[in-house]
Parts: C-alpha cells; sequence; structure tokens
C-alpha cells in the first residue's frame, strides 16, 4: 500500500465490500456443506476467512474503519466461543499494528509541520513505525537531549478519511452485527462520529496528557509519559518499554493478569477524580505492564510500591471525557442504594438522571433484579472476571425472550453519560479478556464519590454546617456533625 486511501469512492467500495463478502462466503460455505463438509468445520473455514477480510480491509483503511475494528474488540469476549476464536486473532492485530504508510510520506509531513530542519531535533529516527493506531502511527527516535521518544504523525486526509469511513459504516451498520451479536453497533458508530474533531487536534492531546502525567508524576502504580512537542500532526512524548496489554491477555502469567486488571480499574476510577478527565480509549493497545521503579543502581526504590509490584503504563490521550467534578455522584449513590436493595431509591436515581423517561413507568423491584447481575462484581471483595460471565451477562440482555432484554429496551441512556458507559463497558471487556481477579471495591470506595454513605452523609453536613454558619443560624451547642435546619 503505498498511502492512506482517500478517495470517497474508493474507501466506500473498500467497505461496500465487507458485508457482500460475508454473504459471499455464507454463499460459499453452503456449497462446502452440500459436498460433504460437516457443518461445524465449515462454519469455522467461514468465519475464519471473514476474520482475515475483516483486519485487511479495516486495517487498510485506517480511519473510521480501523477505529470502529478497535471499539469493537473489546467486546470479543462477550462472544460465545465458536464466533469468537476465528475473530479474536484478526481484531487483537487491530490493536496493535496496522500495514504502515511509507516512509517519504511520514517525512513530508514531518517537514511541512516541524520544518525542513526536523531531523535536527532528533538524534535518531526510525523509519519502520513501531505501532500504528486509526488515525496515526508512532516511529521510536531519540530527542536532541537524548531522551527516547515516541513521535505520532497523523496521516494525511485522516479526519477526512474518518469522516467518511463512519458515515459509510453507519449505513449498514445492521449488516456488521455479526461481528457482535446482541450489541448495536449503530450508537457505537454516532458516537466515534462525535469525538473525530478531538482525535484529531493533537493540541487537546498533548493538553490532556500533559495534566495526566504532571498528576500522575511519581505514582506507584501508574506511569503517563511527559509531553515531548507538539505541532499540528505531530506530537512526540517520551517513550516507555513494557509488556503491551495484548500480550499479557495473551500469555501472561496469572500475577501480571491480576495485577494488570487491578491498575486498570484503579486508573478509571482515579483519573477523573484526580484529574477531571477520563480516558475515554480503554482498548489494550494503549496500555503497557512495566516492571517495578528502580534507582539508578536498578535497586527497587523505596517509594516504587510493593516488591515485585508492576505498573501500568498510559498511552494516547486523544479521546477522553471532560468531568470537572470527577464522576457523577449519582452513578456512586445509585450502585450503594442497589447493594443496599433500595429498589425506590434506584428507581428515583434514574429518573432523576433520565435514564427512564417520564413518559415510562417501570417495576422498580424488576429494574433492580435487571441491575444485580450487572454490579456482581462490587458485591464481594474481590472478583473474577471470566469470559464465561460476560458471555452469561450479554445473552442475558440480548435474548430478546429475555425479562432483562424488554426491560432493557425502555430504558435511556443520557448524553452526558454516553462516554461514561462506553468506557466502563469496554474496562470490563478488556478485564474479562485478561481473566483477571479484582478488588473492584477498593477502588469504588476510594475513588467513586457517593459509594460510601459515611462519605455522603460527612459531604453532606459540611454543606449545611457551611451554609448555616454563612447565614447566623448554627447554634454553638448544635450536635457534633448533626446537619442544622435553616
Amino acid at each position: 500500500m503505498s498511502d492512506l486511501p482517500r478517495k470517497a469512492v474508493t474507501r466506500t467500495a473498500k467497505l461496500a465490500a465487507l458485508p457482500l463478502g460475508f454473504a459471499g462466503r455464507a454463499t460459499w460455505g453452503l456449497g462446502k456443506r452440500i459436498g460433504g463438509k460437516s457443518a461445524e468445520l465449515v462454519a469455522r473455514e467461514v468465519q475464519q476467512r471473514t476474520a482475515e477480510q475483516l483486519f485487511k480491509t479495516l486495517g487498510e483503511l485506517k480511519g473510521g474503519a480501523m477505529k470502529l475494528g478497535q471499539a469493537l474488540s473489546v467486546f470479543e469476549s462477550a462472544l460465545p466461543e465458536e464466533i469468537a476464536g476465528p475473530y479474536r486473532a484478526a481484531l487483537t492485530k487491530l490493536q496493535e499494528a496496522a500495514p504502515p504508510l511509507p516512509a517519504r510520506t511520514v517525512h513530508g509531513v514531518l517537514t511541512e509541520r516541524i520544518g525542513e530542519d526536523w531531523r535536527e531535533y532528533f538524534l535518531e529516527f526510525e523509519d519502520t513505525p513501531a505501532a500504528a493506531a486509526s488515525i496515526g502511527q508512532v516511529h521510536r527516535a531519540v530527542w536532541h537531549d537524548g531522551r527516547e521518544v515516541a513521535v505520532k504523525v497523523q496521516y494525511p486526509g485522516a479526519g477526512e478519511a474518518l469522516l467518511s469511513d463512519l458515515a459509510q459504516l453507519s449505513r449498514f451498520a445492521r449488516l456488521l452485527g455479526p461481528l457482535v451479536p446482541g450489541m448495536d453497533i449503530k450508537p457505537v458508530i454516532k458516537e466515534l462520529r462525535d469525538r473525530v474533531s478531538e482525535e484529531l487536534d493533537y493540541e487537546l492531546e498533548a493538553q490532556a496528557q500533559q495534566e495526566h502525567a504532571a498528576e500522575f508524576e511519581g505514582d506507584p502504580d501508574v506511569v503517563i509519559p511527559q509531553v515531548v512537542h507538539q505541532s499540528d500532526q505531530v506530537l512526540v512524548t517520551e517513550w516507555i518499554d513494557g509488556i503491551p496489554l495484548s500480550e499479557v491477555i495473551a500469555e501472561g502469567t496469572a500475577e501480571q493478569r491480576d495485577r494488570a486488571g487491578q491498575l486498570l480499574a484503579r486508573f478509571l476510577f482515579s483519573g477523573p477524580a484526580r484529574t477531571g478527565l477520563l480516558h475515554a480509549d480503554p482498548h489494550p493497545g494503549n496500555f503497557r505492564l512495566l516492571p517495578p521503579a528502580t534507582d539508578e543502581a536498578g535497586q527497587m526504590e523505596e517509594d516504587g510500591g510493593p516488591v515485585g509490584s508492576w505498573r501500568l503504563g498510559v498511552l494516547d490521550f486523544g479521546t477522553v471525557d471532560r468531568l470537572p467534578g470527577g464522576l457523577p455522584q449519582n452513578i456512586g449513590d445509585s450502585l450503594r442504594l442497589a447493594l443496599e436493595g433500595d429498589a425506590a431509591g434506584v428507581y428515583g436515581l434514574l429518573r432523576e438522571e433520565g435514564f427512564v423517561k417520564e413518559s415510562i413507568d417501570l417495576d422498580p423491584d424488576a429494574v433492580l433484579d435487571y441491575l444485580l447481575p450487572i454490579i456482581e462484581p462490587t458485591q464481594v471483595e474481590e472478583f473474577t472476571f471470566s469470559r464465561g460471565w460476560i458471555r452469561e451477562q450479554a445473552a442475558r440482555i440480548a435474548d430478546p425472550r429475555s425479562p432483562a432484554h424488554q426491560l432493557g429496551r425502555q430504558l435511556n441512556l443520557p448524553p452526558s453519560y454516553v462516554l461514561i458507559h462506553r468506557v466502563t463497558l469496554s474496562t470490563i471487556g478488556v478485564l474479562c479478556q485478561l481473566g483477571a481477579t479484582v478488588r473492584l471495591r477498593d477502588e469504588l470506595e476510594a475513588w467513586l464519590p457517593g459509594f460510601l454513605m459515611e462519605d455522603t452523609e460527612a459531604e453532606d453536613t459540611e454543606t449545611v454546617d457551611a451554609a448555616a454558619e454563612g447565614t447566623g443560624y448554627a447554634e454553638e451547642d448544635e450536635p457534633e456533625g448533626e446537619p442544622v435546619q435553616a
């Protein structure tokens, strides 16, 4: 491939060939069965060919096509094994690599965006990309001050291609349904389209990454590379080595899986509380498992965490959700009330936030029954996420005959929760791919507002006391910790 295909007609033709290819292979499979091959064997052959074409098309087109592939890849653990198996390898490839752009194209972008003397900024620059993603690829280099860096170069025409792809994919979203049975792909595509302009803006990405890097500097658990240089279509950050999370999923030890899962959950819930930002692209290609911190002599640093503790490296801040107050407290309140069995309380909060529209009446107990299996990981001190568990949840909600399916169709997802919802589901998908045993309650208690009743009461008391003091209604002999009514 000489360059990123930019002509809309070319990209449209390639994308349109996907569902046609699916249909063609189904016909081919029928012929094989008539010829005597078993249905199971033929089905696997058809699925394998479909996976190969999927990767080839989405990988070559990059842009929105590959972005959709990455978004779907974290949900493969919810598929039945006979369907997931043939797709898993192809989808995993989308998380880490794609056919690269030629060096001359990369050099052209660097010349245009940094200047004719761009090579003077680097002591070394590797023309072969170390990684490729939906709108850009990453090259390893050495900055002029000796630091190892990652140079992210945006594909020429990426913005136009991204919008064109997602518009085309949305037209036949239903035909892509077999990729993830039981999941409505159209809302996923719409949400990706809504984030296009942000992801193309490397200035916004640099700002979000630097805010995270400053907050997590010296953190014993999470490592965020510092931003070194940013210009239009080029972003240079510190390089971090480590084991890609896709490799941990494929062949990691139980210790690595559990540690990666715990830190992934910690980053999901602590990030918004500490930075006011939610990292919104949690596919495995954006994470690395790093060895414990060491000093210059190679010894373990005392503040580097427990001996032998791995750290989580986080990459790609192109898509973030801005949450100045952290995650909404109603999430924590709803979870706490659900765990307490307060069906009326949960229902009231869901109505208040718009998850249940005013025109719809539901049975609060039925709503609680719908939620409890999904929040099972929060009911115990530690929970082992697995493909079997998430498949069970997906089957329960996707089966049209299931009461859960009927109730779920009547619930609404408010716009302000769309990205939070997708990030949470994607993270759960990765935890199930890892098969990690995670103390999720620990992270919720530490970082999710409203999850602990004591925190909620304390906040309410502080607010009322402050208001009373300001109006002169507070009495000196008022019992400590009791709310004061003005």
